[in-house]
């Protein structure tokens, strides 16, 4: 560093030439300042937008980080409600990001990620369209040094990203079972016919859901008391209504005697409905997952038993974290968000999260979150609604609002007669 010396001679030019010199630094860097921030651009010709809030603050973290969220078909969640807890976790914390979708086309995704490297991303938050594209996607990205955090969606048979954020996947299953349960041995029926209608294979989480309620549901197969008459997967999660037509074969092979299903969301808890109404069948005990507005319509409707709620502003919250610590060069399973802020009281005193560990070959629980071939499992955890809980839970949180579910028919309910 040159040292100003005063006093000697020419003292007083060389100190104008600094003065000069600083105020000319701070002008350029007014003028940057003001160009930064809040762009709105579209991703290539994908149609998916991008969000890229400029801020080169973030603390540590000074490269933008990259959203890939899979479509908008398989479920409402990922762009009405992931993309906005995502964009102003990001925002609040100053740091740039871009959310893309890739509507369903791996090769898109594909394309996503290499954009996001391109983009010197310092990680990319990734739920991929299915394992092995996914997995393709986390070896691209780590050959480029930039980090990966799986998030909802766990990619079996890859290397492994640096953390998975989701929830306890297994736990969604099991709460489903703890409500269906009680419902189906209410029935009074020896054996209750019972149906699995399973996620998509693609997806490993459809995987660890079943083993969830399947448990239950094999307990109560081997004594006699349940009888499952179809376990089927459902591709795409029923992206383009798969799941009703195979609800509608489950129904014809049966002679309609179905007493009860195990939907693994809301949106194959739809379709099982459609099925259940042209058949004349039902309503029948019923899960769902997500907490969807349908979902929540159908619950007060009394078509579906229950949802499975995930407070996804919670999960996103987490991966924002995670990915500001893998940033900063932190370990990303040592974060310990606070929700209290930003969900109710309530729910705050119903979740928890684990670091537990995930297996990268076959996805399954590991006994712990280190050691060869696993990832670090930040699993959250999930929360059955009911009626009796839907306004202590979704709409507390503000996840749901009265409006948005107050419409059509579920208007003259009990529920929205007695909250709108």
């Amino acid at each position: 560093m040159r040292r100003l010396v005063y006093g000697s001679s020419g003292g007083g030019a060389r100190w104008s030439l600094v003065a000069l010199f600083l105020a000319l630094v701070f002008a350029l860097a007014a003028v940057a300042a003001g160009c930064g921030g809040d762009d709105e651009s579209a991703s290539g010709d994908t149609g998916a937008s991008a969000t890229d809030t400029g801020g080169g603050g973030g603390g540590a973290c000074d490269r933008p980080i990259w959203v890939l969220l899979p479509d908008s078909a398989t479920s409402p969640r990922w762009e009405s409600d992931d993309r906005p807890y995502f964009d102003k976790a990001f925002s609040d914390a100053g740091v740039e990001h871009t959310i893309v979708n890739a509507e369903g086309d791996a090769a898109t995704q594909q394309s996503q990620a290499e954009q996001a490297i391109a983009a010197d991303a310092a990680v990319i938050v990734l739920t991929s369209n299915d394992t092995g594209s996914g997995g393709a996607i986390i070896d691209l990205a780590k050959e480029a040094d930039v980090q990966v955090i799986e998030y909802d969606r766990f990619n079996t048979g890859s290397s492994g990203g640096a953390a998975y954020v989701s929830f306890d996947n297994v736990q969604v299953g099991a709460t489903m079972a703890e409500v269906l349960e009680p419902a189906i041995e209410a029935l009074g029926k020896k054996p209750a016919n019972v149906v699995e209608l399973n996620g998509g294979e693609e997806d490993n989480n459809a995987f660890l859901f079943k083993d969830g309620y399947d448990a239950v549901v094999q307990k109560h197969v081997k004594d006699g008391s349940w009888k499952l008459v179809a376990d089927q997967f459902v591709p795409g999660w029923g992206a383009n209504g798969e799941g009703q037509g195979i609800m509608e074969q489950i129904l014809t092979d049966a002679n309609n005697k179905v007493d009860a299903v195990f939907a693994a969301n809301d949106n194959l808890a739809q379709q099982a409905i459609n099925a259940l109404e042209a058949a004349g069948v039902g309503p029948i005990p019923l899960s769902g997952q997500d907490a969807s507005a349908a979902g929540i319509q159908n619950i007060l409707l009394g078509n579906q038993t229950m949802t499975v709620y995930k407070p996804l502003q919670a999960e996103a919250e987490t991966a924002v974290q995670a990915a500001l610590a893998l940033c900063s060069g932190q370990d990303p399973s040592a974060v310990e968000p606070d929700f209290a802020g930003s969900l109710s009281e309530g729910t705050v005193g119903l979740l928890d999260m684990q670091t537990l560990g995930i297996k990268a070959a076959d996805g399954k629980p590991a006994d712990s979150p280190t050691g060869d071939g696993v990832v670090p499992y930040l699993a959250l955890t999930p929360i059955a609604v009911t009626v009796d809980n839907i306004a202590d839970t979704v709409i507390a949180d503000k996840f749901r609002t009265i409006k948005e579910i107050c419409t059509g028919d579920t208007a003259d309910t009990d529920f929205c007669k007695e909250n709108s």
